[in-house]
């Protein structure tokens, strides 16, 4: 899943000119003979009002397996109108263990119509109460001894209590998209989305990650639609009356959870992989982009295979869009299901790659669904090391420094999320809902802890290590204890001390440090800070210090903080060190304040060869005119953030050399950032250049620069060029017309906005919907409320709950202006039409708030009802 989040011995690092001595020295022990008096021990009396209650922490177990799905087959039709599923269900069953008599299974606001001890055998009686059918199997059944449960039933998933987190905003299992074809710009679909617990509202099964089995699943669907599930497609028969029956079957136990069906209009594009086949599936308009859409597929499938010592498991790797889709994207056993903002043209990729969630979503294969956490409190067994897969990555395609800028804001995500809501063991037992876990913890903190695992016991070891795990552990389900063995095993190490401190304790160390040289040596005087109550108090960190020499040269010496207040000594420093830092090769997960000087910080972006490093001197010389002097070096930097902020410092005595990045510069974040430089500095005669650009250009980022620089200077230059681009179906340049157009006050540009409403994916929809507001706010009321019908039919009928909620959000807005326009009694006159239209749009935000299911939508629409 991808939101929208990601180790004895008692260890002494001993190296050559490094020494931390600690003595104990133990008191004398003196024995004296000596009679005591009589000693009385009472109780003190009781007082119920002073009594202390205890209890337990919460905890939240592996789910009880009490018997063992061996084989599910499903078969199953649509009603497109009611959005129902008509579904007959096969389950091979055995128990686990102990003798079982019943069997209780997930099904959700089911319809069931018959329970039988096969297809053809004996009615079974049963008890049902909308969440949990508990069958009775007629005798008891032993170990070894398997049956088969044959359940006809039909499936609501729009029925019932309806909820969603953060991380996957709706719980309904099964998706119907624009169902009866009520808006014909919108792609009919059928999807699923399984994770957590939610696949139970659409087929009966025991839904919790430690079960799994194989399947079969027989879709039966209009003739023009196309069909994806797990597994390999088997075959396709034509039923005569205008369907097919699609046959799809996965031949590798996977859990209840990662079970998909996607039903729709796609261009299939296919390629081979070592002898696998690998499948894009993207709406027909985006076929020329498929591959680039999903990019590097088959070199990431290569690559991860490689260092993971374990070829990729499954049959075939198919990856797909869904419409309005309830999350990033989910690693559905070779079904992966992506949000259709991933879907670009090709010159939407420039700079702007879908990179990191595709690796994302490919490692799940392996930490996920070949090895799966059994129990949502283990999550970040699942997410955190997918978290981690873009990482590994971008190192391994674009260089470390990109892979540091993404461990950077995995680090901000991480910190941000602990400050606002809280910290919590990695390993979370104590969660009060299972989708609490979809948090900063689970992805963020999991691959940070990784990477620190990682740097402890060298990079032979760690990939050796995960591949034992997963070959210990495949096809199973696992806590952290396999993880932390199967690196002891490999390394031979005891790494308790590791697990327990970042997966079994909460938070991360908080240290103040700083720093002296004396005689030969240097000093790091550290105290960690971290709260108790939030952080573990003390963390034990192996790190490497660099010491940077009065040249430049670095040199490292490993070093353990291990106290709250400590002093680490590094030995044979022959001069005083330009800098020094702590963790040299920033490899920790925490928060470091180091005391240093300007200079020092200069020297350490001058001539520290780490991304990091060079990232937090920026922020700490932040306004300083010592930048000028290195902006020359900073511009010829390997990343392009670190370019962006040389342009920010570079003078005018460069002008030619920032003119020339416009269009050289490799990355195009870089080129506009050059012309916004550019064009601060010489102003007007910077036009011609940016026209230039407009002419050349492909990506969008110097494009929306270049208006940018029209708009400042001649508007109606800007706003021709602009209109140029309105049949540019690319989201983000959407959004950023929308907002020139706002800004322009022209009623002429509402048209083009509500065109693209419905298009923009979740990462533009708040921007559009605000700046088409901005604009509709600025007309007469006539305007606003020509443009009611069409937000009112988003609001009730859109399957995007963010597109509802900003429609009935616009009308209430309307609705809000005309109240002030009708309560001014400063304006001269007043249009008599105007207390109509106020009881219009109220009874159009009752008549939405009536239709609406969504309970989180309608808690937040109480403030717009009169």
């Amino acid at each position: 899943m991808y939101k929208l989040i990601l180790t004895t011995t008692v260890l002494f690092f001993i190296s050559c000119g490094t020494t931390k001595e600690v003595v104990y020295e133990a008191p004398p022990v003196l024995f004296e003979e000596e009679i005591l008096d009589t000693l009385v021990v009472s109780a003190p009396a009781y007082n119920p009002q002073k009594e202390q209650l205890y209890t337990l922490p919460q905890y939240n177990p592996e789910a009880t397996r009490t018997y063992d799905i061996i084989h599910t087959k499903l078969k199953l039709g649509f009603d497109w109108e009611k959005q129902h599923v008509l579904g007959v269900a096969y389950l091979d069953i055995e128990p686990l263990f102990y003798p079982i008599e019943k069997v209780t299974l997930d099904a959700k606001q089911f319809i069931i119509h018959s329970v039988k001890m096969g297809e053809n055998g004996n009615e079974l009686s049963y008890d049902y109460n909308d969440f949990q059918l508990e069958i009775d199997l007629g005798r008891m059944y032993k170990k070894g001894e398997k049956t088969t449960l044959f359940i006809d039933y039909t499936a609501q998933p729009n029925e019932g209590p309806m909820g969603g987190s953060a991380a996957i905003t709706s719980d309904k299992g099964l998706f119907f998209i624009n169902p009866t074809n009520e808006s014909p710009d919108k792609p009919r679909q059928i999807w699923t989305q399984g994770e957590t617990e939610n696949n139970s509202k659409w087929f009966p099964t025991f839904d919790k990650p430690n079960e799994r089995c194989t399947q079969e699943i027989y879709l039966t669907v209009e003739e023009e639609f196309e069909t994806l599930s797990n597994g390999e497609l088997i075959s396709t028969t034509r039923n005569g009356d205008g369907t097919k029956t699609d046959y799809w079957k996965m031949d590798k136990p996977h859990a209840p959870y990662l079970f998909m069906l996607m039903i729709g209009d796609f261009a299939r594009v296919k390629e081979d992989w070592n002898g696998k086949e690998l499948e894009y599936m993207v709406y027909p308009e985006f076929e020329s982009s498929a591959k680039n859409i999903f990019n590097h597929t088959p070199e990431m499938l290569t690559f991860f295979s490689e260092i993971l010592d374990y070829p990729y498991p499954w049959n075939k790797y198919s990856q797909v869009i869904a419409e309005d889709y309830v999350s990033g994207a989910m690693e559905n056993t070779t079904g992966v299901i992506f949000g259709e903002f991933v879907q670009k043209t090709n010159r939407e990729l420039i700079d702007n790659e879908n990179d990191q969630i595709v690796a994302h979503e490919m490692f799940h294969h392996w930490f996920g669904d070949l090895v799966t956490c059994e129990s949502w409190a283990n999550l970040t067994l699942n997410e955190g090391f997918a978290n981690y897969s873009e990482y590994l990555w971008y190192e391994h395609k674009y260089g470390k420094d990109a892979a540091d800028a993404i461990r950077i804001s995995e680090m901000e995500g991480y910190f941000y999320m602990a400050l606002e809501g809280g910290t919590h063991p990695l390993i979370h037992y104590g969660y009060d809902d299972k989708e609490e876990m979809f948090d900063a913890h689970s992805y963020n903190k999991g691959g940070l802890v990784l990477h620190m695992l990682r740097n402890i016991v060298g990079d032979e070891a760690f990939f050796a290590s995960l591949s034992k795990y997963l070959k210990d552990n495949e096809f199973t389900a696992v806590e952290t204890a396999e993880l932390r063995m199967a690196f002891e095993e490999t390394t031979g190490m005891d790494l308790n001390w590791f697990f327990d401190q970042w997966y079994l304790d909460k938070g991360h160390p908080q240290i103040n440090v700083s720093y002296e040289y004396a005689d030969g040596q240097v000093l790091i005087y550290t105290e960690q800070k971290q709260e108790e109550e939030s952080h573990r108090p003390i963390f034990v960190l192996p790190l490497e210090a660099a010491i940077y020499g009065q040249d430049g040269s670095i040199t490292y010496h490993d070093v353990v903080v291990d106290a709250r207040v400590d002093t680490l000594v590094i030995d044979g420093i022959s001069e005083k060190p330009l800098v020094t830092v702590l963790d040299g090769k920033s490899v920790l997960l925490g928060e470091i304040s180091e005391d240093r000087t300007e200079e020092e910080w200069i020297n350490l972006l001058k001539y520290s060869p780490n991304h990091f490093d060079k990232r937090e001197a920026l922020s700490q010389l932040k306004n300083s005119s010592a930048l000028q002097d290195l902006a020359g070096q900073m511009i010829n930097d390997k990343h392009h953030i670190i370019r962006n902020a040389g342009l920010d410092n570079l003078n005018e005595s460069m002008i030619e050399k920032m003119k020339a990045m416009v269009t050289t510069d490799p990355h195009s974040s870089t080129r506009a950032k050059a012309l916004n430089s550019y064009s601060k500095i010489v102003g007007e005669a910077s036009i011609a250049l940016a026209e230039q650009v407009l002419e050349n250009e492909q990506a969008y980022a110097p494009i929306k620069a270049a208006i940018k620089v029209l708009n400042k200077h001649d508007k109606v230059k800007a706003i021709r060029y602009a209109e140029q681009l309105k049949d540019d179906s690319a989201s983000t340049l959407i959004g950023f017309l929308t907002g020139l157009f706002a800004e322009s006050g022209d009623p002429k540009h509402l048209g083009y906005i509500e065109n693209n409403l419905s298009k923009v994916g979740m990462y533009q929809v708040f921007n559009v919907f605000g700046k088409y507001s901005e604009l509709l706010l600025q007309q007469d009321a006539d305007v606003m409320m020509s443009k009611i019908d069409n937000l009112k039919s988003m609001a009730i009928d859109d399957g995007n709950m963010f597109r509802r909620y900003l429609s009935t959000n616009t009308i209430n807005s309307i609705k809000r202006k005309l109240t002030e326009i009708q309560s001014d009694d400063k304006l001269a006159e007043k249009d008599s039409k105007i207390g109509g239209y106020i009881e219009t749009l109220k009874s159009t935000i009752n008549e939405i708030v009536s239709k609406e299911k969504d309970q989180s939508l309608i808690a937040r629409y109480g403030s717009y009802m009169d």
